[in-house]
């Protein structure tokens, strides 16, 4: 680890020279780095839970590096490159030069505390972004300014609407030749669907990028590079001069009346100050009456705002941290309802954990209201367990220093909470939730059917299914208990991360994201925990689905001991649409069923059906798209809830049986960006993948090929994909659906598997 570059003794005086006229200079002197310790407490108001989101290698770790150099935190300037960024810690992260697991960091910026979490970029660990917006207010969304919306860009985009999530948009990479403003505009509203305002016009392109101006102000802001080692803690700001060019001049009236027009469509407060006040000259809006409106548009989500600059290059970053103290959201601007129930007592979600060899896990805590202080007992709801937490932390990357108390709306780390996982609420005790609930029944008027408890849990992170699997073994017997361990501590670290034991062979199976995902795996349990593992073959995860629609009837009739069991249940099942990523499964109650049956005889019937669709009729797959009604459920008094579990799982087998099974497999959403000398090579080996082709596009000097492709035609495509195009492309991957799988593969597929299943 390189510790010596951001490791500090303690507070010093920040040196800061303004001079708004002529030079801003957002510096910190090299013997002023900032200690964890000094990071500010402020009001809740002015606390920033954000995450750097984007497509792989669209510059978010550089990004929050030079974040966290201009607000003083760390000595010198990493690079992915050289493996030596704060965020990117990980030894696998710094060898390949991309992010694998999120990193959250806090720092501070003009009084306002950050708490950052940079996320990863690469499909396969698209849980890491997941849990990271769960828990955050607000979003920076980073770009390629000469590529737009990629599709990764789109997936994280997904991910943050899903959670209503404010986002502000920067355009990085203006530097490179091919950098568009408009482009990438276009693309965020065709791609998107989202409305961008933007509060920035380059100046300069390509490599005469030198810096922006604020259509806000009128402010012309440049970085001056006078030399290689400039870095762009100094720059120029002044208003545009009559001098200056005519053509920047132009372009900057006419975006400023855009933004103002757009703007007034979008908030009606401001539209009314502008009729009252500015009929006759719109454009003398004060700029801060401008930018609370842009404020409100950002929270109400009706537009994102949209800047730019160059991370690599040093260039914008700092209006990129006065955006998001600006425009992203405050967490008291967040509305929680369930949070609002437990009043000043304490209610956090547990998002993330990790494992320390000294510290033992450690889990990062979201803090809705209350205050979490060490050496305090606290109470985890979804494991009815109370532990006690030892330790207090502020994280840093990999660094952490100990505090003694954290209040509502920071992002903490623990120590001594052994049970909890990703998505468990905690709170201070068995009695603050019980007090919540009751509120929550009050205010919705009736009380509810299941335990009071259920209705005071924060909802937890949605784990996607994996798509790939193989087996792993360890190198003698002597350390399957340790690989046991390890593969126990991932789990808890990565719940995308699955691990089961196959029935019949009894070799332990690994399932995860993608082939660089158990990659990693297999490395971390090599390196952390000093197992030579072995992998199997790769596998694709296929899913199964039924045919036809079935009604049948299971009895089991079986004493034990001198208690006489005898229950019949009778269900129906049927196809549903599985064109959707997922296509559930469910299952329900017939109305007068569902009124007659105890909650405990339900919850017995419901463990029967759902643990049937883990295993499909044909080869064990998982199952996608069936519906059970149970219509009818039998028995004689005495009969135990293990019993109509029992049976509903054995009736259940059958109606699958009787269904006819159909496999499923994953298709995927193909992008390859591929110079035009190349495309009809690529075009030809996609089409002996089965790949079918949706749209070819142009990007300046490239083509962008979009297609569908079967998963298990795409192992190994990287390197295949390297030697044709002699490493001159790149491509992205995204699970788009599930098909049916034509006979004949299937038939295949059957023989294959049939001796292995």
């Amino acid at each position: 680890m390189i510790w010596g570059r951001y490791l500090t003794a303690g507070l010093q005086c920040c040196r800061c020279r303004v001079n708004w006229h002529v030079k801003r200079h957002y510096s910190f002197l090299p013997d002023d780095i900032k200690s964890l310790r000094s990071v500010v407490s402020p009001d809740i108001s002015k606390i920033r839970n954000i995450g750097i989101m984007a497509h792989i290698d669209a510059g978010k770790t550089t990004t929050t590096e030079r974040m966290l150099y201009y607000s003083g935190y760390i000595r010198a300037l990493g690079d992915v490159d050289d493996g030596d960024t704060v965020t990117d810690f990980m030894a696998q992260e710094r060898e390949r030069g991309i992010t694998i697991q999120s990193a959250a960091v806090t720092f501070d910026w003009k009084s306002h505390r950050i708490n950052l979490i940079d996320t990863p970029g690469h499909v396969d660990f698209t849980l890491e972004v997941e849990r990271a917006l769960r828990v955050l207010d607000g979003a920076v969304a980073v770009f390629d300014a000469s590529a737009g919306v990629e599709a990764q860009t789109l997936t994280v985009w997904r991910q943050a609407e899903k959670h209503h999530v404010p986002c502000v948009c920067f355009l990085n990479k203006m530097d490179k030749p091919t950098a568009n403003l408009n482009f990438s505009i276009e693309s965020i509203k065709r791609k998107l669907r989202a409305n961008p305002v933007l509060l920035q016009i380059p100046v300069g392109s390509g490599k005469t990028f030198s810096g922006v101006v604020d259509l806000l102000t009128n402010q012309k802001l440049i970085w001056r590079q006078r030399s290689v080692e400039d870095d762009g803690r100094t720059f120029d700001s002044k208003p545009l001069d009559p001098s200056d060019d005519p053509g920047l001049l132009q372009e900057v009236s006419e975006a400023r009346v855009a933004l103002i027009e757009q703007v007034a469509d979008l908030d009606d407060e401001f539209a009314e100050l502008l009729l009252t006040d500015f009929s006759d000259n719109f454009d003398a809006v004060p700029a801060n009456k401008l930018q609370e409106a842009v404020r409100r548009v950002t929270l109400a989500r009706k537009g994102v705002p949209v800047l730019c600059g160059s991370s690599l290059r040093n260039k914008g970053v700092q209006p990129l941290l006065d955006a998001i103290n600006s425009y992203l959201p405050a967490p008291n601007e967040r509305h929680h309802d369930l949070v609002r129930w437990y009043k000043d007592d304490l209610c956090a979600l547990a998002f993330k954990v990790l494992h320390d060899k000294q510290r033992g896990p450690l889990v990062f805590l979201r803090i809705y209201s209350g205050t979490l202080k060490p050496q305090t007992a606290v109470h985890n709801i979804n494991r009815n367990s109370i532990e006690r937490m030892s330790r207090l932390l502020v994280p840093f990357a990999d660094q952490y220093v100990e505090i003694p108390s954290m209040t509502a709306g920071n992002i903490a780390l623990t120590v001594g909470l052994k049970q909890a996982v990703t998505g468990d609420t905690i709170v201070s005790s068995k009695a603050s939730a019980a007090a919540a609930a009751r509120r929550a029944q009050k205010d919705s008027g009736a009380a509810k059917k299941k335990g009071e408890q259920a209705s005071v849990i924060l909802s937890g992170v949605e784990v996607p299914d994996p798509v790939f699997f193989c087996t792993i073994e360890p190198p003698t017997m002597a350390k399957q208990a340790d690989l046991e361990n390890a593969l126990k501590c991932l789990q808890r670290e990565d719940p995308s991360l699955k691990v089961r034991v196959d029935p019949d062979s009894g070799q332990t199976i690994l399932c995860g994201m993608g082939e660089l995902h158990i990659e990693i795996i297999h490395d971390r349990i090599r390196r952390e925990y000093g197992i030579e593992t072995h992998l199997g073959p790769l596998q694709v995860a296929y899913r199964e689905t039924i045919l036809q629609e079935v009604s049948t009837t299971d009895m089991l009739d079986r004493t034990v001991g001198e208690r006489r069991n005898v229950v019949t249940v009778e269900l129906t099942v049927r196809p549903v649409d599985v064109s959707s990523v997922g296509g559930p499964c469910e299952m329900g109650f017939t109305e007068a069923l569902g009124e007659q049956l105890s909650p405990e005889i339900k919850e017995a019937v419901e463990n029967g059906v759902n643990g049937s669709y883990l295993q499909g009729p044909l080869l064990g797959y998982p199952l996608l798209g069936v519906s059970t009604l149970v219509q009818s459920v039998k028995m004689e008094p005495g009969t135990s809830p293990a019993m109509v579990s029992a049976c509903s799982s054995r009736c259940m087998l059958k109606a699958l049986k009787l269904a006819g099974g159909q496999v499923l497999e994953p298709m995927m959403s193909l992008e390859v960006t591929v110079g035009e000398e190349h495309l009809s090579t690529v075009l030809g080996d996609l089409a002996q993948r089965r790949g079918t082709v949706r749209d070819i596009q142009s990007r300046h000097d490239d083509k962008v090929l979009l297609g569908t492709v079967p998963l298990a035609e795409m192992m190994g495509y990287s390197t295949i994909l390297r030697t044709l195009t002699s490493g001159n492309a790149t491509f992205s991957l995204e699970l788009d659906t599930y098909e049916a799988m034509n006979p004949q593969d299937q038939n295949t597929l059957l023989k294959r598997m049939g001796g292995l299943m």
